[in-house]
């Protein structure tokens, strides 16, 4: 009987990685996190697999060996359909980091990070101004409407947009214009899925939480760095100076908030970054222009510009070559893009040393490696 049982049991079509799992495949998962369903794990005929008897007892599966000895049928043990880096009672186990769900040699199992792991700012949840208020989006779905008078952050949550912000665009927008409420990380560079704004702020770091603060729609951000290594692989520095026709005060102002804007940035490998979007810089009238651009951030633009390129990048858009380093039509923090060629991230550090107009500005490039 046993000999027929396991000849029938050998064209049993073995049950899919997919109906076992309590997460969705190509999710992020963490140590101690649950990925197995064991209630849907399928029960076999006890005379096909009696050793699976020993295996409930190794597990202290005692409810599972007693059901097994009276019904003749028992589940099939986990560690049987699962893969690595997952325990015997369903949890992902023995790695380090935000880990990946995946289907592996037609078993569940779960991949430890990469060195580096890292995806891109995008909007989630967006306010659409309507004839009487405003309704709630997310991902092309209307979840929720708000009359004009109730608009608060009370009735429309965002860490992202304040309270009085969200009236004046409402105040100054047309009907179907649209505001960006929350976000998620999409487009990773490892293939897992999307991250929803809940799990990014329950499951990932606070520095990630902070740092999608600070930086636009379409930002790269990094959830896990694994770098053993870090090497100054480029320099720059400058001096603010002194400029009569100018307000050197001001021109400070903004030298220090082009540091403020840059200070930080990690732009990951083959990939695109910009400063900060959360900085703001003052105009300074030049009569040359008849206009207020940004005096004061080429300084530190320039400081910049040596480092980014000395570490292998090219020159960085919004940027130029000469003494006049910054674009004058582009915000000099969020409109500037640097591009990362080589096969490693960057981290931007940038500092001030002294005030006024002698104070010293200095840059270097970051590379992050194994």
């Amino acid at each position: 009987m046993f000999s027929i049982a396991k000849t029938v049991d050998a064209y049993v079509p073995a049950q899919s990685p997919t109906e076992i799992s309590s997460l969705n495949v190509g999710d992020t998962v963490y140590n101690g996190d649950l990925v197995v369903s064991s209630s849907k794990i399928r029960k076999v005929p006890l005379i096909y697999h009696p050793e699976y008897l020993i295996e409930d007892l190794k597990d202290n599966q005692y409810t599972d060996f007693i059901t097994a000895i009276a019904t003749g049928s028992v589940q099939t043990p986990i560690d049987a359909i699962t893969g690595r880096n997952i325990s015997r009672s369903g949890y992902a186990t023995g790695f380090n980091g935000p880990g990946m769900l995946v289907i592996n040699n037609g078993k569940l199992d779960v991949t430890p990070p990469g060195t580096f792991v890292w995806g891109f700012k995008t909007p989630y949840t967006t306010a659409v101004k309507t004839a009487k208020g405003i309704n709630i989006v997310t991902q092309n779905k209307t979840v929720k409407n708000v009359s004009a008078a109730d608009i608060s952050n009370s009735t429309v949550p965002s860490i992202y947009v304040t309270d009085s912000a969200l009236k004046q665009w409402y105040n100054d927008s047309d009907i179907g214009d649209s505001i960006t409420l929350d976000y998620s990380l999409t487009s990773f560079n490892d293939g897992r899925n999307s991250i929803t704004p809940n799990q990014i702020k329950t499951e990932l770091s606070n520095y990630t939480n902070e740092y999608m603060l600070e930086y636009p729609s379409g930002a790269p951000v990094m959830i896990y760095n694994g770098a053993t290594n870090q090497n100054v692989v480029g320099t720059g520095n400058s001096v603010l100076g002194y400029y009569a026709q100018y307000n050197n005060v001001l021109r400070e102002e903004n030298a220090r908030t082009f540091v403020k804007g840059w200070n930080n940035t990690v732009i990951p490998p083959h990939t695109w970054a910009t400063g900060k979007d959360d900085v703001t810089f003052t105009g300074v009238y030049d009569a040359s222009v008849g206009g207020y651009p940004s005096h004061g951030a080429c300084p530190p633009g320039r400081a910049l510009r040596a480092a980014v390129m000395a570490a292998g990048c090219p020159l960085p858009s919004g940027m130029s070559s000469g003494f006049l380093s910054v674009t004058i039509s582009v915000n000099p923090s969020s409109g500037i893009k640097v591009y990362n060629p080589t096969d490693y991230p960057l981290k931007i550090v940038i500092w001030t040393v002294g005030s006024g107009t002698t104070m010293q500005i200095f840059a270097k490039a970051i590379q992050y490696t194994p």
